[in-house]
């Protein structure tokens, strides 16, 4: 049905973009669709709400649906060109601020955290139900982890072509977990680490905790990591590990295409520098196949891979696991001596879950929400945000990129929307080096209702007026 409904949205898109459908003008009613189509009228309202979501049609009460042109479209961000010099990591006190206030009923559009209607919730309840009956079974310590959820991440590891064995995973509390024991079984406290930039908050953090020193790559807004400013950065300092996130990076949303996991593989590899890749957002492509870790192409043990299910199952699961390859002794060493083990009772609901195939049906569902969420968004900022605007365009999972034009402070913007309840995340936490001040990240992982357009509708506003003063 979902692809069902996604073919008619995109016919109708085309005529729609084609001229045959003016904006303004009211499509045939949905009967009509149906017999024109050959599906059910349910499947024609999906379709009518997936434009919606695309910002092609406005839904009238008792009239129908009408032709709505969304505005120009924004550009994409440009990736920064600079050379960096290795710095020491200080996590920002803003990044844990905002996990508080996204507990204070703020609208949430700062943290990375899907709204709970966008979870399995159901689902996953009765599989927590069932494990919490397996007696015994809960109580024990579960080091390295439960072996049919590792063996259930073995299964799906096979699928995206890394053929491993239970006994090659390693389960951890979430991916932020996993890359610090990466971090800790490659590396000693001073050395230099490569990541991209701008970067996931917590891989910062992460490198912090580890007390390394970074040094930030530019990436770019649909390939990812800058390869040729990897390569001189490997030129020109001893670097101990690089850090990337390969499918829909948090925050620019990159998918690194599989020609360059290749080359980053083999470049890394061949100046005996691991890689640590986090795939937690691997699951949530918007369209086509689900594309390959860079694991996939790991022909040295070289790579090691960290994932979680915070982003498509639960958060509050705090699940992830590991795949350490070589560097599993240390990873373990590490694991056992700062917290012993992960949770029984997650392990054994999430491997339940899996094995029932509920996960692979909720993501297909999930993909969609994401999708049609990101569009809906990306189209209200360029309606409501400054000329200049520049926002990202992710193959997958639900977090904006939004650039603004010169002279607009996206900390003002932050502070400015806090005061009114609006929670965002500023550019500045995603470097080391104070860049990205006209940026924000902006999570689109909530249901669209008019609290979340009215929120996106007052950043532009904001906007405008942090424009009016800079000038």
């Amino acid at each position: 049905m979902g692809v069902l409904y996604n073919q008619v949205a995109d016919q109708l898109q085309a005529l729609i973009q084609d001229g045959v459908y003016r904006d303004g003008d009211r499509l045939p009613g949905v009967r009509v669709l149906s017999r024109q189509f050959g599906v059910s009228i349910s499947t024609v309202l999906q379709a009518h709400q997936t434009l919606e979501g695309r910002g092609y049609l406005d839904a009238r009460e008792r009239s129908g649906y009408f032709v709505r042109l969304p505005a120009l479209d924004a550009p994409e961000p440009v990736m920064q060109k600079h050379r960096a010099k290795p710095v020491p990591v200080t996590a920002r006190e803003m990044t844990l601020d905002l996990c508080v206030d996204e507990q204070k009923r703020m609208v949430p559009l700062a943290t990375a955290i899907p709204h709970p209607d966008f979870l399995p919730l159901r689902q996953i309840q009765q599989s927590t139900l069932w494990a919490a009956r397996r007696g015994l079974e809960t109580l024990d310590y579960a080091f390295p982890g439960k072996e049919s959820f590792r063996r259930q991440i073995a299964q799906r590891m096979a699928a995206l072509g890394v053929p491993i064995t239970p006994d090659d995973v390693l389960a951890t509390n979430g991916a932020q977990e996993a890359i610090i024991l990466a971090l800790r079984a490659v590396t000693q406290p001073g050395d230099i680490v490569a990541v991209e930039t701008p970067s996931f908050p917590g891989i910062l953090q992460a490198l912090e905790v580890v007390g390394l020193r970074v040094i930030e790559i530019p990436t770019h807004p649909s390939d990812g990591m800058s390869l040729e400013g990897l390569q001189l950065a490997l030129d020109q300092w001893p670097l101990k590990a690089c850090v990337v996130v390969t499918n829909h990076s948090n925050p620019m949303g990159a998918r690194m295409p599989d020609e360059r996991k290749k080359q980053l593989v083999s470049m890394l590899a061949a100046a005996s520098v691991p890689l640590i890749e986090d795939d937690i957002y691997g699951d949530l492509y918007h369209s086509g196949e689900r594309p390959r870790p860079a694991k996939a192409f790991d022909r040295t043990d070289n790579v090691i891979y960290c994932s979680s299910f915070s982003k498509t199952i639960s958060p509050g699961l705090r699940l992830g696991w590991m795949v350490p390859g070589r560097y599993m002794a240390m990873a373990r060493q590490h694991k056992y001596f700062v917290n012993l083990a992960t949770s029984s009772i997650p392990q054994l609901a999430v491997a339940h879950f899996l094995e029932q195939g509920s996960y692979d049906r909720y993501l297909r569902s999930a993909r969609q929400h994401y999708r049609e969420s990101s569009e809906r968004m990306r189209a209200a900022i360029t309606r409501s945000f400054p000329e200049g605007t520049a926002v990202s365009r992710p193959q997958g999972g639900f977090v904006l990129w939004v650039q603004l034009p010169d002279g607009i402070s996206g900390t003002e913007i932050y502070q400015k929307a806090r005061a009114e309840n609006i929670n965002v995340s500023p550019g500045l936490m995603f470097s080391t080096t104070n860049k990205y001040d006209n940026c924000l990240r902006l999570n689109s992982a909530n249901p669209w209702t008019e609290r979340i357009e009215q929120a996106v509708v007052r950043l532009g506003a904001l906007a405008h007026a942090e424009r009016k003063v800079a000038g």
